[in-house]
C-alpha cells in the first residue's frame, strides 16, 4: 500500500510531499451560491489546496421524525430541521455550478457525502476524492460502497475509537489503497484538552503503510500547525467569512486572514522539518570558523614527545587545529615539531594523526 498516493490531478499527498489543505466551507455559505463562490475563492486567495463542501440527499440522510422535530436554536433557518438543513442544500445543478467556478478560479473542488445517495452524486461529478465525515467513518456498508468506487479517500475519525478505526482501515484497504485518515475530536469550538493530537503518532504506528492527517475544529491556528510538525501530511480546516454569522461552525472556523497564516505556517513548518540526517550545515560554517574550539597545547611540548592528556587543553584558536572530539586520539601520539604552550595542535603535527578536519 502507498504512503504517498495521487489525492487529486497532479497532486501527491504523504512521503515528502507538502501538506494538502483542505477549506472546509460546509454549510458556512448560508445557503446563498454567490457566498458560496466568494468562499471559494478566498480558499484559493489564502493559499488552500481545496474547496470543500457538504453534500446530503437529505431524505437519505435523515428520517421523517428527525426532519420534523421542532428546530428552535439561534441558528435555525427553519421551524423545522428539515426546513433548517432544506435551506442550507444546493442542488445537484448548483454544486455543478460551484465545480466549473472552482475550476476557473484553480482550486481542487469537492464534499464529503453525507449519505450514500450524496456520494453517488458526487461520483458523478467526478470529484477528485471522497471525503467521509466522522458520522459515516462507523457506517461500513456506505465504507465499503464509498471505497469500491477506486477514487482516492479522506476520512474523518471523530467520535470512534481505536478498536473501529482499525476496522475502518481494513474495510477501506479490501478495496482501495489511496486512502488517508484524519485525527478529529468532533465538539465545535474544541477545547486544546480534547484535541489529543498524540493519536496522530498512534495512527502512524497503527496503519504505517497510509498518510495521516488532521480535521481541527478548535480556535486559531497553532494546534494545527503543531499537527503538521507531527507528520500531518493533510489538514483540514473549517472557514468561514464572518465567525459572527447564523451557524454553529462559524465559531470554530478560520475568517480569511487566519487561514492565510495557517498556509504561512505549514510551509514554514514543513521547511524547518529536514531531512532528520544530524549533521553541520554549511549555513553554519561562518560561527564554526568564529567560534569553533580546537585542541591546543596546555604548555610547552618539545618535537618526538608522546602526547598525554595533561599536554592538552581546548580553546578558540587561530589556526584552526584538531576537533575536540578527536582529542582522545591524539593521547599516545608523538609531535613532530616544537610546540609552544597555547598553540594550536593541527593534524600535521601528530604522527600517525590521519583524520581529516571537518568542514
Amino acid at each position: 500500500m502507498p504512503l504517498e498516493f495521487e489525492l487529486c490531478p497532479g497532486r501527491m499527498i504523504g512521503g515528502s510531499n507538502p501538506c494538502f489543505i483542505i477549506a472546509e466551507i460546509g454549510q458556512n455559505h448560508q445557503g446563498d451560491i454567490k457566498i458560496a463562490k466568494e468562499m471559494i475563492k478566498m480558499a484559493k486567495d489564502c493559499g488552500a489546496d481545496c474547496a470543500k463542501f457538504q453534500k446530503s440527499e437529505l431524505e437519505y440522510k435523515f428520517n421523517k421524525r428527525a426532519l420534523e422535530r421542532p428546530y428552535t436554536s439561534k441558528h435555525s433557518w427553519g421551524k423545522t430541521y428539515g426546513e433548517h438543513k432544506r435551506h442550507l442544500e444546493f442542488s445537484h445543478e448548483q454544486y455543478r455550478e460551484l465545480q466549473k467556478y472552482a475550476k476557473e478560479v484553480g482550486i481542487f473542488f469537492t464534499a464529503s457525502g453525507m449519505d450514500e445517495m450524496a456520494m453517488e452524486f458526487l461520483h458523478e461529478l467526478n470529484v477528485p476524492f471522497f471525503k467521509v465525515g466522522s458520522g459515516d467513518t462507523n457506517n461500513f456498508p456506505y465504507l465499503e460502497k464509498t471505497a469500491k468506487k477506486g477514487r482516492p479517500m479522506v476520512v474523518s475519525s471523530g467520535m470512534q475509537s481505536m478498536e473501529t478505526m482499525r476496522r475502518v482501515y481494513q474495510t477501506v484497504r479490501k478495496h482501495n489503497e489511496s486512502f488517508c485518515i484524519l485525527q478529529c475530536t468532533s465538539a465545535y469550538p474544541l477545547e486544546p484538552e480534547d484535541v489529543n493530537l498524540r493519536v496522530i503518532a498512534e495512527y502512524q504506528k497503527e496503519f504505517p503503510d497510509i498518510p495521516i492527517g488532521y480535521s481541527g475544529h478548535e480556535s486559531g491556528i497553532h494546534i494545527s500547525v503543531a499537527a503538521v510538525a507531527l507528520g500531518a501530511k493533510v489538514i483540514e480546516r473549517h472557514v468561514t467569512l464572518d465567525k459572527s454569522w447564523k451557524g454553529s461552525d462559524h465559531e470554530a472556523s478560520l475568517k480569511p486572514s487566519e487561514l492565510t497564516e495557517l498556509v504561512k505556517a505549514i510551509r514554514l513548518v514543513e521547511r524547518s522539518l529536514g531531512t532528520g540526517v544530524k549533521q553541520m550545515l554549511p549555513c553554519e560554517k561562518p560561527c564554526h570558523d568564529k567560534l569553533g574550539k580546537s585542541v591546543v597545547a596546555k604548555v610547552m611540548i618539545p618535537k618526538s614527545t608522546v602526547l598525554t592528556m595533561e599536554m592538552l587543553g581546548v580553546k578558540v584558536c587561530e589556526p584552526k587545529g584538531v576537533p575536540p572530539e578527536d582529542i582522545f586520539q591524539l593521547v599516545g601520539k608523538a609531535v613532530t615539531k616544537d610546540l609552544e604552550e597555547d598553540e594550536s595542535i593541527t593534524q600535521t603535527v601528530v604522527e600517525s594523526y590521519g583524520k581529516k578536519r571537518k568542514c
